[in-house]
């Protein structure tokens, strides 16, 4: 559901504090990503970076308006200020926006015309997976990332809070599309650490990046669970589907016994080149009345076993030259995407 009008401006311009090559900043901000989720923004309003760029996002009766983080009079963060479900207002001169980012209120001056100049540059946002998406650059009409099963009936809708995580979202989405380290770094939460090897597997190109099916005997019960020392050498073969969307969403649709699924969004929003926001949609057809809670937290704990390793990574951001990193079969999903990201033109490295 789109819940804001389409951006003033279809070229943004560079934020001020860019850790982007400026190149790559433009084709990167060409694509979605979420920012927020849905319930985390109520009247008072809500300030986000997205690809070094400050935005403030808050809502206008029942629209959701992002735009700028600045008071287009003094330059103040919008965000500091304060909201009532229909405008906000800039905490130094509470100048008042509305709707579609327009100023429909200058105190000192209440009745005179309010110039055009005063409205904020604003940028469309749409509401799906319970998170709000937004392109600083849109091209046409949104372009977010499918999700298997969510509209299904029978599946269970879960958004977990976010994470942040201190490195490259390139880096990120590698780490969650990789197959080996679930041995030596799932440990805790539901992996074997005497089943480290990884059957063939060959990704397939798509027209949004590509996918790659990965069976084993690796069960996805968590650790502790009655049911995953009970599946560990019963023969049961376990489906891993990975969907992979450039620039940096994934999805992960795992096959249970007994016809139950579970899908994982892997969404990582790059608030700059050195942090990643990673948002995580979930759904399933099983364990539907359990406390959500139970989903936070093991999901969680999940992505902090990934993060310690991914802010340890050097380089930061990712080589697009396969090249510079030495790969073996396991790792073809990561030579995929390192090739995908290449086909939308970005550079070799990211970061300037």
């Amino acid at each position: 559901m789109t819940t804001s009008a389409s951006a003033s401006k279809t070229d943004a311009r560079l934020p001020r504090d860019v850790s982007f090559h400026e190149e790559d900043w433009l084709i990167l901000a060409s694509y979605w990503y979420p920012v927020a989720l849905v319930r985390e923004l109520e009247e008072k309003p809500l300030g986000v970076t997205l690809l070094d760029a400050p935005l403030v996002l808050y809502r206008a009766g029942n629209e959701i308006v992002i735009a700028d983080d600045l008071c287009p009079h003094r330059g103040v963060p919008l965000s500091m200020g304060k909201g009532n479900g229909q405008t906000v207002a800039c905490a130094y001169h509470g100048f008042q926006f509305g709707p579609h980012g327009r100023c429909v209120k200058v105190p000192a001056q209440p009745d005179n015309a309010i110039p055009k100049r005063l409205n904020l540059q604003t940028y469309p946002a749409v509401e799906r997976y319970g998170l709000i998406w937004t392109c600083l650059r849109p091209q046409g009409e949104a372009s977010l990332p499918a999700m298997p099963h969510w509209d299904e009936a029978g599946f269970q809708q879960i958004t977990c809070p976010w994470i942040d995580i201190g490195g490259f979202a390139g880096r990120q989405v590698e780490g969650f599309i990789d197959v080996a380290h679930f041995a030596f770094v799932h440990t805790e939460t539901f992996a074997d650490p005497d089943n480290a090897v990884v059957p063939s597997y060959m990704p397939k190109i798509t027209p949004y990046g590509f996918e790659a099916e990965y069976r084993s005997d690796v069960s996805n019960y968590p650790v502790g669970h009655k049911d995953h020392k009970d599946h560990k050498g019963s023969g049961f073969e376990w489906l891993r589907h990975f969907r992979v969307h450039v620039p940096f969403t994934a999805t992960l649709e795992i096959h249970f016994p007994e016809d139950k699924r579970l899908v994982i969004m892997n969404a990582a929003s790059p608030v700059s080149a050195r942090k990643t926001r990673m948002f995580a949609p979930i759904c399933r057809n099983f364990d539907t009345t359990l406390p959500v809670q139970d989903v936070y937290d093991f999901n969680r704990k999940v992505f902090e076993e990934d993060r310690a390793l991914v802010e340890a990574q050097k380089p930061e951001n990712l080589p697009l030259d396969t090249s510079l990193e030495v790969h073996v079969m396991a790792d073809r999903s990561s030579i995929a995407y390192r090739r995908a990201l290449r086909t939308i033109g970005l550079s070799q490295f990211f970061t300037s």
